[in-house]
């Protein structure tokens, strides 16, 4: 006989230590990242080159890690201990980089730690998916998205504190926080979160597991999401040039236009995840996606701050829609390989910020409005990428016997 599912109450208590691991992972990065490359010139006295290698790598590392780590999670029901060994690292590698002013040794730090601790996001996904697949798993959207809910408030509180600290006592209390933080996520998992169990799907009844989805689509989903994902980064990047240089505005105003975007998400993120347990995820990302077309294409023609001020409603829509939802799609399509199908989603995002680099570059020698050309024919290869993909109508009879789609990509 099946063994029956875990009441709601208990995955309510597994889901709430998680929502703190959330909270404080999305604070301890918002120190880091908008900061990395002041903390490289001010902090460590880098030059261009060596912050350009730096500023490179270390997304790299962070993509390699997660990859790794991600293959190794799906295999054993070792994702609580791969869940404390990433904070671990992260307290490791920010207490130290609290301390340490040589390069090198930063380096070092960063390609092997601090990338280790990178894997703590998508692990911590991942443990989430198998929690509420064995709960509630209607309702795994509405769970995943207020998941990335929290993260994203993290990040609207994170960078303003950071900067505080940052002026009363510089990187010392900074990274010396970011490593507070990751120990209080190692002590949430090691004492509230026990393990998930077996390999996911593994336990599922054959004739009740869901198909898997093969290369292909897995290919070219991942792809595009990546090429959106480059969208989304150098719209960010190019925001506060566009505003001061083509647009007339205030690096200020640029800063209110990105923080309104960010608070209208929050909401958004939500409601994507409750409509997610009524509507198929890919419709959804598909009317997101198509939303971030409309939002380049309004700010590729803005004549005023005003105009692309309001336009953030549709860049809103269309972030809370795909960023909120790609995890659970992507999952769905991978059930008994939560890990790497959630690795291969986040990892999105730093091979984004990488392809966004050379854009940047382009747009910066000629014009910023060119970057949100760029980024509106990303957002319609995007578009065109994911329409193509089909799910493939297979049953999986043995999750262990399946080729290990992360590492064929």
């Amino acid at each position: 006989m099946p063994v029956p599912p875990p009441a709601h109450g208990k995955v309510s208590r597994r889901l709430i230590p998680l929502a703190l691991i959330f909270i404080a992972v999305g604070i301890g990065t918002s120190f880091v990242g908008p900061f990395l490359a002041l903390f490289l010139s001010d902090g460590i006295h880098a030059g261009p080159v060596k912050t350009t290698v730096f500023l490179v790598v270390t997304p790299l590392a962070g993509v390699f890690a997660s990859w790794l780590v991600g293959r190794i999670s799906d295999r054993r029901p070792i994702r609580r201990k791969l869940l404390l060994i990433a904070a671990l690292a992260g307290l490791a590698g920010a207490a130290l980089t609290a301390v340490v002013r040589d390069y090198w040794v930063l380096f070092g730090l960063t390609i092997t730690l601090t990338a280790l601790a990178g894997t703590l996001f998508p692990q911590a996904f991942a443990y989430a998916r198998q929690v509420l697949r064995q709960g509630d798993p209607k309702h795994a959207a509405m769970g995943m998205s207020s998941l990335r809910m929290l993260f994203s408030v993290a990040w609207v509180a994170g960078p303003p504190l950071a900067a505080f600290l940052l002026a009363d006592g510089g990187f010392a209390y900074t990274y010396g926080l970011v490593a507070v933080m990751y120990g209080i996520a190692a002590l949430i998992v090691l004492r509230w979160l026990p393990e998930a169990g077996g390999p996911a799907g593994h336990a599922e009844p054959v004739e009740l597991r869901t198909p898997e989805a093969p290369r292909s689509t897995i290919f070219l989903l991942v792809v595009g999401f990546t090429v959106v994902q480059t969208s989304m980064a150098l719209g960010v990047q190019a925001m506060p040039l566009f505003i001061s240089t083509e647009l007339g505005g205030t690096i200020g105003q640029a800063g209110l236009v990105l923080g309104l975007c960010a608070a209208l998400e929050i909401p958004l993120l939500l409601g994507f995840g409750a409509l997610g347990a009524r509507v198929p995820l890919r419709t959804l990302i598909l009317i997101g996606v198509g939303f971030g077309i409309a939002y380049q294409a309004v700010a590729v023609s803005a004549g005023s701050v005003g105009v692309l001020a309001g336009a953030q409603v549709l860049n809103a829509i269309f972030i809370a829609a795909v960023g909120g939802l790609n995890i659970t799609y992507m999952q769905d399509l991978m059930p008994g390989h939560p890990g790497r199908a959630t690795t291969l989603i986040t990892n999105t995002f730093p091979i984004g910020q990488i392809l966004a680099a050379p854009a940047f570059g382009l747009a910066q020698h000629f014009d910023f409005r060119l970057a949100y050309a760029v980024n509106l024919g990303l957002c319609v290869l995007g578009l065109l990428l994911m329409v193509v993909a089909r799910r493939a109508r297979r049953i999986v009879p043995e999750v262990r016997e399946q080729p290990l789609l992360a590492g064929s990509l």
